[in-house]
């Protein structure tokens, strides 16, 4: 027969729906809601996990007590013992706290609360609980200790290493801290035995306490030693330079009295004098040349000038005549703007205005001879003193050399008398503080016995725990999120593969078993299936799932597929629809039994074609097993309507493998499919029917479905959710253009409804599935069934 005219291909791949724009924020909310809801079980396990071994650890953990007590620096309390109390800036306090911190942290301490407390013979202190690390550390020191043998040990050296264990180890326990900004440290000790622990932190406080009094008893004894020492030899050097001094002034005559020399009292009074009789001359002078300057200028200018005087008193009758001057003055002024100049009254106020203006000018001469006098006076006695002491001065010149040493030798004697009254107050001091016991701290909380452990705490353990797992449970969330290559969504197929989606066929059964494992464990215990002829089909109920459930989304995805072919085909009389998958166990047998029968009840005359020669799963569930059937169709041993079964009810022809798939050599199946018998077979198959499904190979193993991809119209690719890698399928069509131009649709195969909404973001499709109830009415196979 003729090969069939040139089919109809498409070009660009079918319903490329345009991804929808992402999400403008930085952080998708809904995404991460999404992500949250579908692994809240996961992360639930975590966290209950980590709750248990919390659990455990509280139950094996050796509980450990805290005893704590809290010591108060206070310089105050040797205010009473200290005449004046240093003051302590916050520097000098944080360095004053931190060297007690220090203190009491020190090896020394620790060593006098060991000895003190005998605790290198307490066996809590020695020997504590261990951890494994530490038994095995110490079984290796001991098995190395039995190849080596070491110096003989004394005794004093044993109990002296007790001790300085003994000491590190309570080192180790102890806590020693500043409580916030204040001047008290808190001191704590940990250890499993609460009445040690108490005993302990009561121990240091006391040490610590005692060594403060000891250290200032030893300082303060230490400081009077050495005071003692300086004050002898400053007392005999002091007396002997006050001695020098009397000595020096006897020899060169230089009396004193009120601690002066005479002649330095004498020359002190006449400097006094001299100033004060400098002042009286500069302001009799200044009286004198004010008025003489007024006198020179004329009787007219003089009364003008009038008011001044330097002194109160003088110029009252000055003051009067200006007043009566000034007020004449305004009366003619009045007079001659209201009756002229030539007025009688006019003429006689200025007569007697010029009368009172040569009053004025005699007052002021007057004065001005008196002013001269004073200053004629003053000048003549500042004359005399400055006389005087220039006699006074050479008689003291000589004295004057003498009185420098002298000066030099009182300035030593009292510089030894100052140091020698310094040190001896200093040492009072000392001796008077080594007398005072009292030391510059105090214990503000006494230490405790305590009555619960302050660890492991049981509701922190638990907290934390949970926080833990919800922290490892959410990083494991997050990384299988993140290895998350699988499809999930129609979406998915759009995006990834440019293809359109046909639907999602749910998940049946379980993945325990394989599908032919399964549907021979099912029907062959399961009602007497219906006869075609002489041979038993037990594959019918399997292919007849789409038809038990008619109005189930199962049987809605196979009528979107026929939907797809019908619009992506339209023009061919006879359709060859090719079922594959990328790898195999995907469940494309399945689905293309259901396809092939769903096209058969729709009243199309349709064949379903095993095209799996290496594997024929179809085959494999037809029993009894088929003698003849594809190959040897291809082969020439047989015609191929010998090998057909059609099912009475679907009317759903079915052509197997046949019996020779076994004994024919894997490697020439796609000989077989690539040859001019399998065209024939496809040319005379679509005279007689409307559709042909072939259930091809996977594309990933096998070259099978590359070798009759030009026989086929269209292709209909399965893949299983979440299981096949996205880019896997991706790089298998991207690598075969002849398939994937033709590819109809992909179908997402084993669906888990229930976990379907999980994977789909706020407003996607999924999200709405379960409103689709009213339109679905799931069919329910009792009993265990094979996963589709």
């Amino acid at each position: 027969m003729n090969r069939a005219a040139p089919m109809k291909q498409r070009s660009v791949p079918l319903s490329i729906v345009p991804r929808e724009e992402e999400s403008d924020g930085f952080i998708d909310l809904d995404r991460l809601l999404a992500i949250a809801a579908r692994r809240a079980k996961l992360v639930a396990a975590f966290v209950v996990l980590f709750i248990m071994l919390g659990v455990a650890y509280l139950l094996f953990a050796t509980p450990t007590y805290t005893s704590m007590t809290q010591i108060l620096l206070d310089e105050n309390l040797s205010k009473f013992a200290e005449e004046e109390p240093t003051p302590a800036n916050s520097q000098m306090l944080d360095t004053q706290i931190a060297s007690a911190v220090e203190i009491l942290k020190s090896g020394e301490l620790a060593l006098r609360v060991v000895d003190k407390l005998n605790l290198s013979e307490n066996a809590t202190i020695m020997n504590p609980p261990r951890s494994p690390v530490a038994y095995v550390k110490d079984w290796v020191r001991t098995a190395t200790g039995l190849f080596s043998s070491g110096p003989t040990v004394s005794e004093e050296v044993v109990r002296k290493n007790r001790r300085l264990a003994a000491a590190a180890l309570i080192q180790q326990a102890l806590t020693v801290e500043r409580v916030s900004r204040s001047s008290v440290v808190a001191l704590s000790y940990k250890s499993n035995d609460p009445l040690l622990a108490a005993t302990v932190v009561r121990g240091y406080a006391q040490a610590y306490l005692t060594d403060q009094l000891n250290a200032n008893f030893e300082a303060t004894e230490r400081a009077s030693v050495w005071l003692q020492e300086r004050l002898t030899d400053l007392r005999q050097r002091s007396l002997a330079a006050a001695l020098e001094v009397e000595q020096f002034r006897s020899d060169n005559g230089l009396t004193a009295a009120r601690g002066e020399l005479m002649s330095e009292q004498q020359l002190s009074d006449l400097n006094s004098q001299l100033i004060v009789a400098q002042a009286d001359t500069a302001s009799a002078s200044a009286r004198y040349n004010q008025f003489k300057s007024i006198i020179d200028q004329g009787p007219e200018t003089a009364v003008n000038n009038a008011t001044i005087s330097p002194k109160e008193g003088d110029n009252m009758v000055i003051r009067d005549l200006r007043a009566r001057y000034l007020a004449v003055v305004k009366r003619e002024q009045e007079v001659s703007q209201s009756f002229g100049e030539d007025h009688p009254q006019a003429v006689s106020l200025r007569t007697e205005q010029a009368d009172m203006g040569r009053q004025i000018y005699q007052e002021l001469q007057q004065l001005t001879a008196s002013y001269k006098n004073e200053y004629e006076v003053a000048r003549s006695r500042e004359q005399s003193l400055r006389e005087s002491i220039e006699g006074v001065v050479g008689k003291n010149s000589n004295a004057s050399k003498s009185l420098v040493q002298l000066r030099e030798l009182e300035q030593k004697a009292a510089a030894l008398k100052t140091l020698y009254e310094s040190y001896l107050g200093r040492y009072e001091q000392a001796a008077q503080q080594r007398s005072f016991p009292i030391a510059k701290a105090r214990v503000i909380s006494e230490a405790g016995v305590p009555t619960a452990p302050s660890s492991p705490k049981k509701t922190l353990t638990l907290a934390l725990s949970a926080v833990l797992g919800l922290m490892a449970g959410g990083a494991f969330a997050a990384f299988q999120e993140f290895r998350e290559r699988t499809f999930r969504l129609e979406d998915d197929v759009r995006t990834i593969l440019g293809h359109k989606s046909l639907g999602y066929v749910p998940l049946i059964g379980t993945r325990t078993k394989k599908s032919a494992e399964l549907v021979r464990t099912r029907f062959a215990s399961d009602r007497q299936p219906e006869v075609i002829g002489e041979e038993t089909v037990a594959f019918q109920r399997l292919a007849r799932m789409v038809l038990e459930a008619p109005q189930s989304s199962f049987a809605e995805t196979f009528r979107n597929a026929k939907l797809a072919c019908d619009h992506m085909l339209h023009g061919n009389d006879s359709r060859v629809i090719g079922i594959v998958s990328a790898v195999p166990d995907e469940g494309k047998s399945v689905i293309a039994a259901n396809f092939a029968a769903q096209l058969a009840a729709s009243g199309k005359r349709t064949l379903l074609i095993d095209g799996d020669i290496r594997k024929p799963g179809l085959t494999q569930m037809i029993t009894p097993a088929p003698r003849t059937g594809l190959v040897e169709t291809l082969m020439g041993e047989a015609t191929w309507p010998a090998g057909i079964k059609v099912d009475q009810r679907t009317k759903l022809a079915i052509f197997p493998v046949g019996g020779g798939a076994s004994n024919h050599q894997p490697h020439q199946s796609h000989e077989l499919l690539a040859s001019a018998a399998m065209a024939n077979l496809i040319e005379n198959a679509r005279s007689s029917f409307d559709y042909v499904v072939v259930d091809l190979a996977p594309l990933a193993p096998v070259v099978d479905a590359k070798a009759f991809a030009s026989l086929a119209d269209g292709f209909i690719f399965v893949v299983e959710w979440g299981k096949t890698p996205s880019r896997l399928v991706r790089d298998v069509l991207h690598s075969e253009p002849q398939i994937n131009s033709k590819v109809l649709g992909v179908i997402l195969n084993k669906t888990d409804m229930d976990e379907l909404s999980k994977y789909s973001d706020f407003g996607g499709v999924e999200k709405y599935r379960h409103r689709y109830g009213k339109y679905y009415v799931e069919h329910s196979i009792s009993g265990d069934r094979p996963a589709a």
